[in-house]
């Protein structure tokens, strides 16, 4: 039986040109790395986040797709994307799923691990 899978990665990035400390507003650029781990081809459908910051506060964000795709990858193969979020504190972190099928229309879902922002996060 096939075996779909997608393993995800990410890197996120402090954005100080686009914060407002003064005004509790600190905004995140991350970069995800989504890569078809399985042995069948599979597309993403949708996303849901949850964003954490350093106050208590939690946002959720669900949709469709990531950046305006929902793309079709086959073993082996990659889509990358770079997205950002603002949060009312200087650390915090994010976790998510995305939602997938594979070609077979079996459904399953890819985590994507909680991840750090923080002022001090760089990209690498």
């Amino acid at each position: 039986m096939a075996r779909p899978e997608f393993t995800v990665s990410v890197i996120a990035r402090y954005l100080p040109e686009q914060s407002a400390p003064d005004q509790q507003a600190y905004a995140f650029a991350y970069s995800v790395t989504i890569l078809n781990s399985g042995d069948v081809a599979a597309q993403l459908i949708g996303r849901r986040w949850l964003i954490h910051d350093a106050t208590g506060v939690t946002q959720e964000v669900r949709g469709l797709g990531v950046v305006g795709h929902q793309p079709l990858l086959k073993p082996g193969e990659q889509f990358e994307y770079q997205s950002w979020a603002r949060i009312k504190a200087p650390r915090g972190r994010m976790q998510g799923t995305y939602f997938c099928m594979s070609a077979e229309a079996q459904a399953f879902e890819a985590e994507i691990a909680p991840f750090e922002l923080s002022q001090q996060s760089a990209l690498h």
